[in-house]
């Protein structure tokens, strides 16, 4: 039954299909950063697209290079890019809230308004001690 499976040919079929999806995911990324309203809404866009993208990406090219070490690599890299892309995006996502930058108008802030009136407490009166 499965003798007439050629399995190179099904390696390059399933790794080129997760490579399309992989620069379909970062394509949409992309165009969420363009059209978006506000800075919070089209970094989580592009952090959650370009992390899905790249993970597919890498995974179509582990699959098509078939080796151990290659794999070893593609899941290094998989790990790290999981590891530091949310972190990475509290820290700016924070710092832009520091910075005061503004939300879209229809964003709903009810449950983050007391941590906004903190923080911006607390900014100012940093302030008022250094002068």
């Amino acid at each position: 039954m499965f003798e007439n499976i050629n399995y190179l040919l099904l390696r390059e079929i399933v790794s080129s299909v997760l490579i399309m999806l992989g620069v379909a995911f970062m394509l949409i990324a992309t165009i969420g950063l363009l059209r978006f309203p506000d800075f919070y809404i089209r970094m989580s866009a592009i952090t959650k697209g370009a992390t899905l993208g790249l993970t597919l990406i890498l995974t179509g090219m582990g699959i098509y290079f078939n080796e151990a070490d290659m794999l070893i690599k593609v899941l290094l890299i998989i790990g790290f890019t999981f590891i530091t892309s949310p972190v990475s995006a509290h820290v700016i996502g924070r710092t832009a809230v520091r910075n005061k930058i503004p939300f879209w108008d229809r964003t709903n802030l009810d449950e983050f308004k007391d941590y906004l009136h903190k923080e911006h407490m607390a900014r100012d009166h940093e302030k008022d001690g250094k002068e």
